[in-house]
């Protein structure tokens, strides 16, 4: 009897700590049902807005593992993002060079706007969030300034594309149709495997060259282990067949869970071996077992028609995703850095930190250059996608709703996870997504589900920082001290 009531116990302590998760997961399935959303056409829209957002929002993890608590900053790096971003189209960049053109242009604007934010909040500790948010609001009147006065009164630009018939001051709208709209979403699989295939041979080259200026042991085999699987999709891309699937810039999602449920399969079969016959573990792995049953319940799911059909209406832009997917791995390898140690120690305690020998201040400027830096990124993602740049006001709710997706999915001012992000992104723009059509179904006005929406943005905020607030009332213990 009491070890019932103890899991009924645990599983009630797990609702009330992710109440904010639970309540969004519930308003997203009473929101679908009210809606008039089929399952493939919500898909469609959600990876489109996964796509265009994720990146921002995993930008905002850093600060928080520091203890900057939520960046509402990153509106900073965004502006970085669409200075470079004007800079390029007035220069007549296109393609994927322009893109590439941008982020040189925007990386030390970002990096500098970063080191510049990092010194204010060092200065502040304790209230790096209300930093953060004046930080932003200083940063678009300097930003309305530039736009608006600056370029074309004070710098001569001659464009009449970009600039207002007056000649002063850039246009409401940046149109990128011509330029640097899709220009990452569209790179083909094709390229990707090239640019990959001569990189990884280039890298091998310059390790085997230093390895022997240095009188180092080569490690050909471990270069090997990483080099023959890049060979080897490099070769196979000259199959015909093979050639003309990856001549597509997107991948239907069927394809993608197909490849994926193989990989983990395969991944997990050659562990099963390798522990069984070489390593001769005894026991049955059953997480390997697990893993492989999971993928063949993935596989055998896609045969259901609403399901099959759902993923067959997703076509993902390739580069964007491996984008996003390289920024959640390299999230945890972060972490297990020196500098991510020190980035942990520090936002956990920060006389601790000092105590260790720490460079606190220098930790977290660099946390928030990082995090900056990775915002103007997030945000030349999110603008090619959309295809135009509304000058005076693309930037202007990206901190805002990057936020309240990360805490949608668990997040707090304190803890935040790669996790806390993805759940976040796909809960918060579900219900962006059905409310207004809900609103319709249910109250015949869809403005309704409008306003909805952003009062849920500002609320899952305000309760954050209430939680946070509470949280840190009177004394804490600490260490067997006490601390005020």
């Amino acid at each position: 009897m009491s070890e019932k009531k103890s899991i009924w116990s645990k599983i009630g302590n797990t609702l009330i700590k992710n109440n904010v998760t639970v309540l969004f997961v519930l308003l997203c399935v009473g929101a679908f049902f009210a809606s008039t959303y089929t399952l493939p056409s919500l898909f469609t829209e959600l990876f489109t807005r996964l796509g265009r957002n994720t990146f921002l929002v995993l930008s905002l993890l850093i600060p928080v593992v520091a203890g900057l608590g939520l960046n509402f900053g990153i509106v900073i790096g965004a502006i970085a993002a669409q200075i470079a971003i004007f800079l390029v189209v007035h220069w007549g960049f296109t393609g994927f060079s322009g893109i590439l053109m941008t982020v040189l242009i925007c990386t030390p604007l970002a990096v500098l706007f970063g080191f510049l934010v990092g010194k204010l909040f060092n200065s502040m500790k304790g209230t790096e969030m209300i930093g953060g948010l004046v930080a932003g609001y200083f940063s678009d009147g300097l930003y309305q300034l530039l736009f608006l006065v600056i370029l074309g009164g004070v710098i001569p630009i001659n464009n009449s594309t970009l600039m207002i018939s007056t000649g002063m001051g850039v246009k409401n709208v940046i149109n990128l149709k011509d330029n640097l709209r899709y220009a990452i979403d569209e790179v083909s699989m094709l390229s990707i495997i090239n640019v990959a295939f001569y990189a990884g041979i280039l890298i091998g080259v310059i390790l085997i060259v230093y390895r022997l200026i240095k009188k180092q042991d080569l490690q050909l085999k471990k270069l090997l282990t990483v080099l023959i699987p890049v060979i080897a999709l490099y070769g196979i891309s000259y199959v015909p067949a093979i050639r003309t699937f990856l001549s597509t810039p997107r991948l239907m999602l069927l394809n993608a869970v197909e490849l994926g449920v193989i990989g983990v399969a395969l991944f997990n079969i050659y562990k099963l071996i390798r522990l069984t016959a070489i390593e001769k573990k005894q026991g049955v792995p059953i997480k390997q077992l697990l893993y492989i049953a999971g993928a063949g319940a993935v596989y055998a799911s896609t045969y259901i028609s609403v399901i099959y059909q759902s993923l067959c209406a997703v076509h993902l832009p390739v580069l964007t995703f491996m984008l996003i997917g390289a920024l959640c791995l390299f999230m945890p390898w972060l972490m297990n850095t020196k500098l991510g140690q020190d980035m942990r120690t520090v936002g956990q305690n920060r006389a601790v930190a000092t105590s260790s020998g720490i460079n606190v201040n220098r930790v977290r400027i660099i946390a928030m250059i990082l995090s900056t830096v990775l915002a103007s990124y997030g945000q030349l993602i999110s603008l090619q996608n959309i295809g135009t740049v509304a000058t005076y006001g693309s930037h202007q709710q990206v901190g805002l709703y990057a936020i309240a997706a990360l805490l949608v999915g668990g997040a707090s001012v304190q803890h935040a996870t790669v996790k806390h992000a993805l759940l976040g992104m796909v809960l918060f723009h579900t219900l962006f997504i059905l409310s207004p059509n809900a609103g319709q179904q249910l109250l015949g006005n869809a403005q309704i589900g409008e306003y909805f929406r952003v009062f849920v943005a500002y609320g899952v905020i305000a309760l954050a920082l209430a939680m946070h607030a509470w949280s840190n009332r009177g004394p804490k213990k600490q260490r067997g001290t006490l601390v005020r």
